[in-house]
């Protein structure tokens, strides 16, 4: 008898659909056997299959059980295809009629018992799911609060297979899960950090602030111990908060790459992911022999911090242009081509020298200039290109660490760089970017117009600066920010000269 069962396989960080077909044949010799290119752990799941349905009390066939991966041309890989397949065999053996799995997306692991166990990616199953304008999702228990996030399918979540067949013969009539989204975007938009327990250091977190609010990448040069790490991962606490369709996006990737906390339903605070100077190039930017999404991609809609900038490989560096431009990465591989989004700010951090204290009137610095060049140029021209603000962040001196005064919260931060987006979302909003960081030659010369003082201003700094034409471009990029964070629809002056400020390494101050 023929039984088929819809299930779902992720790509990348999309669902695509998988039947599970099941053909059991009384003559010929007891065999089970598994096509449609299954990886190692699918083909596993016919002993797991084969032990839950045992130790359940189900008189396991002996008999020829074919199971098909319809497309077979797909890859399939994970554990989620256990559920389906036990269902399939079940249904072919007429336990449960065959047309009450109509309409159901099945999805889930197996333990030898018959419990059901979490498995990734349920969240895109229960988009593809509504897609396809199915009755319902079931999946393991754990999963459903993620995949409830999603109105318009009926999501169920269940904890053993008996409870599955219970359900189908419609002998247990359970009510779908469902998740508040407006309540879980509150629960988990809070941050632990805040701006306001940073001492000192009032240049970095202005520089900071023109960052969240133009969204323009940092790169924060100092000794160590001035606050980089910590000034870095306060950022987060002061960007926009996330709408839905970013928590949904973001919550997708972590999903697949099964960072998900168990029973979280929505990822709803900005990301900060700070890879370890060791990291190869695949892990960063995503890929492997069955592609998953990178470091870059876990920082979708948040912060890449890159602390010791320098240390890292050149070749991991590099791979940071594509994503840095284009806000994806595309990963091609034999298998497939996937594209993942890689929409972050990145944040760096280097010192001045190799041992970190050229210029510290505490410490004496022990490197060679040429140590020093060598050290510097490890950083390639190209991908400081693609960084708009370099700042200095000096040691802080034990009279600021000492004080009792309490910085300025990151809620007050906050709001003035919502109300500068909303003035760029406005801006641009024909224009397919949303923040002064995105803009292009053509942006800039429609929108960064400057008054006659400002223009002189510019060019002598040019002049007795010897800047180039790259940091020309970002002067102006940072002016109109500042701009939009004062509520000024021109750019003055003092804009452009708190801007130059914020280009360190043209300044030829290191």
């Amino acid at each position: 008898m023929l039984s088929k069962i819809l299930s779902a396989s992720v790509i990348g960080i999309d669902a695509h659909t998988v039947e599970v077909e099941v053909d059991i044949a009384s003559r010929g010799l007891p065999h089970f056997s598994m096509v449609g290119l299954p990886d190692a752990a699918v083909k596993e799941s016919r002993d797991r299959v084969r032990a839950a349905l045992k130790n359940i009390g189900f008189n396991f066939p002996l008999k020829q059980i074919t199971v098909n991966l319809a497309p077979a041309d797909l890859k399939k890989e994970g554990s989620s295809f256990d559920l389906p397949i036990a269902i399939g065999i079940i249904a072919a053996e007429g336990v449960i009629e065959i047309t009450s799995v109509n309409g159901y997306l099945l999805t889930g692991e197996l333990s030898l018992d018959g419990k059901i166990k979490p498995v990734r990616g349920t969240l895109s199953m229960a988009l593809t799911a509504r897609e396809l304008g199915l009755r319902g999702i079931i999946l393991p228990r754990e999963n459903a609060p993620e995949a409830a996030v999603v109105k318009g399918v009926h999501v169920f979540g269940i904890e053993s297979l008996p409870e599955v067949i219970e359900f189908l013969n419609g002998g247990n009539l359970r009510n779908p899960f469902d998740t508040d989204v407006i309540k879980a975007l509150e629960e988990n938009s809070l941050y632990e950090d805040d701006f306001s327990e940073v001492k000192g250091q009032e240049h970095a977190k202005r520089a900071l602030e023109v960052a969240a609010a133009g969204g323009h990448n940092v790169l924060m040069i100092g000794p160590p111990g001035s606050g980089k790490t910590m000034l870095s991962k306060r950022l987060p606490t002061i960007l926009p908060e996330m709408t839905f369709d970013e928590a949904l996006e973001t919550t997708k990737i972590h999903s697949v790459a099964g960072l998900l906390k168990t029973g979280q339903s929505l990822l709803a605070i900005r990301t900060f992911r700070s890879p370890h100077h060791t990291i190869s190039d695949v892990a960063l930017i995503g890929g492997g022999q069955l592609p998953k999404p990178g470091e870059v991609s876990l920082a979708h809609n948040g912060i890449l911090f890159l602390d010791e900038l320098p240390e890292f490989k050149r070749n991991v560096l590099e791979v940071l242009r594509q994503p840095l431009e284009n806000g994806e990465v595309t990963v091609s591989r034999a298998v497939a081509s996937i594209t993942y989004p890689a929409n972050f700010m990145l944040v760096a951090a280097m010192n001045q020298c190799p041992c970190g204290y050229l210029g510290d009137s505490r410490h004496q610095c022990t490197c060679t200039p040429g140590q020093i060049h060598r050290y510097r140029t490890r950083v390639s021209g190209p991908l400081l290109d693609r960084i708009d603000i370099h700042i200095e962040v000096p040691a802080v001196p034990y009279k600021e660490l000492s004080t009792d005064y309490s910085g300025e919260k990151s809620a007050d931060i906050r709001k003035r760089v919502v109300s500068a987006r909303n003035t760029q979302l406005e801006r641009f909003k024909s224009d397919k970017i949303y923040s002064n960081g995105q803009m292009k030659t053509r942006h800039i010369k429609k929108y960064c117009k400057l008054k006659t003082d400002a223009q002189s201003l510019l060019e002598t700094a040019m002049q007795k600066l010897s800047l180039s034409a790259r940091a020309y471009a970002r002067i102006l990029r940072l002016s109109r920010t500042i701009a939009d964070l004062e509520g000024s629809e021109d750019i003055q002056s003092h804009h452009v000269s708190e801007a130059i400020q914020y280009r360190t390494l043209d300044r030829g101050v290191f």
